[in-house]
């Protein structure tokens, strides 16, 4: 449903890797290569590259911060893609060390704690290298598969939603939680949610609800699912992904919620959102209510026009008590919001 249409089907000789093996094969020494910079041992190993013949391994590896990506990481990935797919390769994989997190979003505290730094430039080198690579990745020909087993969130998306495969397990934990934050989601955001079905990604969006296990599947989100503790092969077209992860019986379970989900996100304005929620008597949207109201309105009201176009509490004071402003949607005027979709003196160019 995402990403490239899924043209190739590994015809390029593509070898069987079982899920218990990706580790294997991160660590076997054959023909292996490894790209490391940097002197200092906390950021030399960050990222972790490596080849076996004609197949491409890269490990996010910073899992105690569940491997959330920095700058020094994107400026890692990105050459080495382009290295990759100008040697035609036949295969890349990423995915995150340890047990938790594929990449739970961007190093966000550095890039906010950077801003007391008259002279540095992390802020605006960060956005547009990230954004670099995403586009990198949406246009590799080599086949890119992305195993997002554990904490998927922003970065974290934009580094597997736009590849040709997004693998996922029961232990997939996906979200755009960015209006929780006073962001918009990013990194592609405005382009792959409003292609989920009916009001889906409008509704992910707003109110940075976590898809959990199957959900991540039925969503649309991976194109392909694997049991975490099952030995099963990698080959073709991963059709037996799908086939063979028992837990996707589990139902979708937003499933019994599109109905309200379509009617109260297909809303013109945030406030009619909201309107029709309170309108509801489903369990569903007095719950939904209670989320998106702890957002922040300002962002609310931006990405609701993002996606019709095509940090302090949570991450660093951690009182979950932002001081957003401006602090209500009333005070959102549209000339404000319109603001924001203007053209910028000195704009940044990807």
């Amino acid at each position: 449903m995402l990403g490239h249409a899924g043209r190739l089907c590994f015809s390029r000789s593509v070898a069987k890797i079982s899920t218990n093996g990706y580790r294997n094969l991160i660590s076997r020494q054959m023909s292996q290569v490894r790209h490391v910079s940097g002197n200092s041992s906390s950021s030399e190993d960050e990222v972790i590259l490596e080849t076996h013949g004609n197949k491409c391994v890269i490990t996010l590896n910073r899992p105690k911060a569940l491997n959330a990506l920095n700058l020094n990481m994107i400026r890692k990935i990105t050459p080495v893609l382009k290295q990759w797919e100008n040697e035609e390769k036949v295969l890349i994989i990423i995915h995150g060390a340890g047990e938790k997190a594929f990449c739970a979003g961007g190093d966000v505290r550095s890039i906010i704690e950077s801003r007391n730094q008259p002279t540095s430039t992390l802020f605006s080198d960060f956005f547009r290298e990230e954004y670099q690579l995403n586009y990198l990745i949406s246009t590799l020909q080599t086949p890119y598969i992305a195993l997002i087993d554990g904490i998927t969130m922003g970065g974290g998306v934009g580094l597997s939603v736009h590849g040709y495969y997004r693998v996922s397990s029961e232990k997939t934990l996906f979200a755009m939680p960015e209006t929780a934050i006073g962001f918009v989601p990013e990194v592609g955001g405005t382009y792959f949610l409003p292609r989920l079905t009916g009001k889906l990604g409008m509704f992910l969006a707003l109110t940075g609800y976590r898809l959990k296990g199957a959900d991540v599947y039925h969503a649309g989100i991976s194109t392909h699912a694997v049991n975490n503790k099952e030995n099963v092969e990698i080959e073709g077209c991963l059709a037996k992904f799908t086939k063979s992860a028992s837990f996707l019986q589990q139902p979708f379970s937003l499933e019994p919620h599109l109905p309200l989900i379509n009617d109260c996100f297909s809303a013109p304005s945030v406030e009619e959102i909201i309107s029709r929620l309170q309108a509801s008597s489903d369990p569903f949207a007095k719950d939904t209510l209670v989320t998106i109201r702890k957002m922040s309105p300002f962002a609310l009201k931006v990405t609701k026009r993002a996606l019709d176009e095509g940090v302090r509490a949570l991450l660093i004071d951690k009182d979950q008590n932002p001081k957003w402003k401006p602090s209500s949607l009333e005070e959102c005027t549209p000339e404000k919001i319109e603001s924001y979709f203007e053209p910028v003196k000195d704009e940044l160019h990807l």
